[in-house]
């Protein structure tokens, strides 16, 4: 069969690529679609601001004239700027169980990451670390959650026939609310909020949360800047994903500790969602943001999203603090466990501080590297 790869050029092509996934045969029975509102503000440069300065470029693979998978690729020059590299990304990366298609898939990604003198290709790694990152290796019997990869289980190894290799891991803890904190636990807490320096910041409903997103997603600049691919966002990104979220966001489940009126620490969590994407099919409506809603008001995981801590400050126990006032909520809301999201294998303070709390690695993701 006549196996062809087309660049994908116009909207019309363009929505085809972005709907391609869910017409694929073979793929993974618990994939948890994206929204397609989020998706096509994804792929708008316009619109998606971590996307200025950055070249890309989509293909769909077709075998005598029926799409059979799909990749991107994204060269972010302010990125390679920055850390002084040649380096091209490949991201969305779908296709039918085929060695020969996601080899003309990535073999088009690399030709055209040659042609702007690239010297090496990772991923999948989209625009920033807020996209899906990874292909997911581990625990596929399990439902992925918000921003984290849906792949089938067959496609790592086709991707490492290819000639890529493991870049790094990144893995997924779940933590079994427990009934009691450890007592160190409790104890590091109360010490470190002894003596007033620090407090927890009352947040009663969404009117509390707002004036405190900025300054919390600041914090996240400063605290994310030696991590895989990361690149600070503007302030014009912030207040953009701040409208994405902040609608959603329960304030029960955000956890902020501060010096005077400046957030030092924070983790920012939400019922698990991923059964009410999979019912509303990519779409909010006419019922999806429905499926959503009940999905998180049924949902018996709590995810954590997004966490850091001032680096200056990090290992004095303020995860401590956090820690206690995110989990008591929880148990107090009847939830069971927990989702910790992505978490690079290298992060070794997180890691042990999710496993003091019994945590065990339930999925496991892969970023993949080539030189060129």
């Amino acid at each position: 069969m006549a196996l062809v790869v087309r660049r994908v050029n116009g909207k019309q092509a363009l929505e085809q690529f972005i709907r391609l996934p869910d017409r694929l045969p073979g793929q993974r029975p618990g994939r948890v679609p994206p929204l397609l509102a989020d998706e096509r503000a994804l792929h708008d440069s316009e619109r998606n601001l971590a996307a200025h300065g950055c070249e890309m470029a989509h293909w769909i693979a077709e075998q005598d004239g029926v799409p059979v998978g799909r990749v991107m690729g994204i060269l972010h020059e302010p990125y390679n700027t920055l850390h002084g590299e040649r380096t091209a990304r490949f991201f969305q990366l779908d296709a039918v169980s085929d060695p020969a298609v996601v080899q003309a898939l990535l073999q088009a990604v690399e030709d055209w990451a040659r042609s702007f003198a690239a010297d090496r290709i990772m991923g999948p790694y989209g625009f920033s670390d807020k996209d899906p990152q990874g292909l997911q290796v581990f625990g596929l019997e399990h439902l992925p959650v918000l921003a984290t990869p849906t792949n089938p289980g067959f496609l790592p190894g086709l991707v490492e026939a290819c000639g890529y290799h493991k870049l790094t891991d990144a893995v997924s803890y779940r933590v079994d609310m427990p009934a009691q904190l450890p007592a160190a636990y409790d104890r590091i807490a109360d010490r470190v909020m002894r003596d007033g320096r620090f407090r927890l910041v009352p947040l009663r409903g969404r009117g509390d949360l707002k004036p405190w997103i900025m300054p919390v997603l600041r914090l996240v600049n400063q605290a994310y800047g030696g991590l895989l691919g990361f690149i600070p966002m503007s302030e014009e990104e912030m207040r953009l994903l701040a409208a994405q979220y902040v609608p959603i966001l329960d304030p029960a489940f955000v956890k902020i500790v501060a010096e005077e009126e400046i957030p030092v620490a924070f983790v920012v969590a939400l019922p698990d969602i991923s059964e009410g994407l999979q019912r509303a099919k990519g779409r909010l409506f006419p019922f999806g943001w429905w499926h959503i809603l009940h999905a998180m008001r049924r949902s018996q995981q709590l995810d954590l999203l997004l966490g850091a801590v001032r680096p200056d400050l990090q290992g004095r126990g303020l995860t401590c603090v956090l820690g206690r006032a995110l989990l008591t909520e929880a148990r107090g809301r009847g939830m069971t466990h927990l989702d910790s999201h992505l978490v690079l294998e290298t992060n070794l303070r997180m890691r042990a501080e999710l496993e003091r709390l019994g945590g065990v690695v339930w999925k496991r993701y892969r970023m993949y590297v080539k030189e060129l």
